[in-house]
């Protein structure tokens, strides 16, 4: 199989060559962007074990997401979401195919960092297909505060 890589330029990573069969599509966009449909993910390839990465538009340098996984901040995170929904519109959702991430708000004092874990982004990494969905439980945040949960996590992960 031919990979065909493309180039993008962003804001905060400069000049970028991606493999076009990496771009996960959004169907319907990202609420309050439903004209960027499509992105890629950006790793820490310098710290494998971050728990951040970023979703950047590929048709829009300017537009990129801090994103989180959940599960590195909050162990039990289960977000109950209309299945037939997410299955309809991702295609062959089984769960090992799912990947959760949550949006990441860093404001100029950090320790303010929010992950809106109300509203998930769920994408199907066999068809490459993405949705914002509204987690159907209650006692889920749109700005649930992750500074103090990602100390303790480095710490734990250290043996500390």
């Amino acid at each position: 199989m031919e990979v065909k890589i493309m180039t993008i330029q962003t804001k905060h990573f400069g000049e970028l060559n991606i493999d076009e069969g990496k771009i996960i599509t959004f169907p319907e966009g990202i609420p309050g962007f439903p004209e960027h449909k499509k992105y890629i993910f950006i790793f820490d390839e310098e710290d494998e074990n971050s728990p951040f990465c970023w979703l950047q538009s590929i048709d829009d340098g300017n537009i990129a997401f801090a994103l989180i996984n959940p599960l590195s901040i909050y162990p039990q995170y289960a977000p109950q979401v209309d299945e037939g929904t997410v299955l309809e519109s991702l295609g062959e959702a089984n769960p090992e195919n799912l990947a959760v991430y949550a949006i990441v708000v860093v404001p100029e004092d950090i320790t303010q960092m929010t992950a809106n874990l109300k509203a998930p982004l769920i994408i199907n990494t066999k068809t490459k297909l993405g949705m914002q969905v509204i987690a159907e439980n209650d006692d889920y945040e749109v700005k649930y505060k992750i500074f103090n949960d990602l100390q303790e996590s480095t710490s734990t992960k250290e043996g500390v």
